[in-house]
């Protein structure tokens, strides 16, 4: 069977039991790993994650070509040894960022917020100021799980948009991360959820999307990171129908202290556009170039182990 055709229960399919047994292997050993390291101080929470990113690139060589390849494809000035490297900083950062992910879980924790950069709150709250609701365009990049608990912090209409984890035990598990951190979600193949969109808007909310990875929905090929990617059109038809303002906003690093990141937030320009077709092509372009910068910003916090340019598998 081909990696496009193995059964994906969000879409109505049914598990091997190769499958199954794949994923309960998985399954308990998220359990275990989040229940034991859930105990750990921040600090040793982020060491034990940055070193289950080390064993996870030397575990799964695969998974790690894939990553030197899409180094490769953005960044062709590097030589095989700074393609390693950089995927070596990616394997280890994202998993420091893991263990502070696992913290999270606890409500009881304080919630890791980002400083906003100068000038972000401002371009933010202009976007809701005009009354139609804000498409908050991001990406997984960073501690991107700390973009939405910073938001609520801040005391904003925020709204989560989430695709159903390919096991449902582990929807279990995020909605544990978010909902602690007083986070809703819509997730996209529920029932309503359409609706649900339209409604936070309705009531000039912020509704973040993120918009970096390949998904299973209605897509177009459009430029990413310098090279054409399939990638949601949704967001741009969203904003354009309901005249949302659009936003991209993501972690950054901060311009004075090494090691900070803060949050970032661009205001994309739709003025010029309608609700045609091409306008929703030349608005995704739009984001996907802010995106792309932010990501060239920040590169070792990216997740370049996704297949951002090949065909999706039934578990991305």
């Amino acid at each position: 069977m081909s990696a496009a055709a193995r059964p994906d229960r969000r879409e109505g399919g049914q598990w091997s039991l190769a499958q199954r047994a794949k994923n309960d292997v998985l399954w308990w050993l998220v359990s275990g790993a989040v229940a034991t390291l859930g105990l750990l101080p921040p600090r040793a929470l982020r060491a034990a994650g940055t070193a289950l990113g080390m064993v996870a690139r030397q575990l799964l060589p695969g998974t790690r070509r894939l990553a030197e390849r899409n180094v490769a494809r953005v960044f062709p000035e590097l030589d095989a040894a700074g393609r390693r490297a950089l995927v070596a900083r990616s394997y280890r950062t994202l998993g420091g960022y893991l263990g502070d992910a696992v913290g999270l879980l606890d409500a009881r924790r304080p919630s890791a917020c980002l400083p906003f950069a100068e000038g972000a709150r401002a371009a933010l709250e202009d976007a809701i100021g005009e009354g139609h609701g804000v498409v908050f365009a991001s990406g997984h990049l960073g501690p991107w799980e700390s973009v939405a608990a910073t938001l609520v912090a801040s005391g904003l209409d925020f709204t989560a948009v989430a695709r159903e984890p390919y096991d449902p035990r582990l929807g279990a598990l995020y909605d544990r991360l978010r909902g602690g951190r007083g986070v809703r979600a819509i997730y996209r193949g529920a029932p309503g959820a359409a609706m649900g969109l339209v409604r936070a808007l309705r009531r000039g909310g912020v509704l973040g999307i993120p918009m970096d990875l390949a998904s299973r929905v209605p897509s177009i090929d459009v430029p990413f990171l310098g090279h054409v990617a399939r990638t949601p059109v949704g967001p741009a038809r969203l904003a354009l129908r309901t005249r949302a303002a659009v936003v991209v906003g993501v972690p950054a690093p901060h311009p004075y202290q090494e090691r900070l990141l803060e949050l970032a937030v661009t205001r994309v320009p739709t003025d010029d556009l309608d609700a045609s077709a091409e306008s929703e092509r030349l608005l995704t372009t739009r984001i996907n170039d802010c995106l792309s910068q932010r990501i060239r910003a920040l590169p070792e916090s990216w997740v370049w182990m996704h297949p951002r340019w090949e065909k999706l598998t039934a578990d991305s």
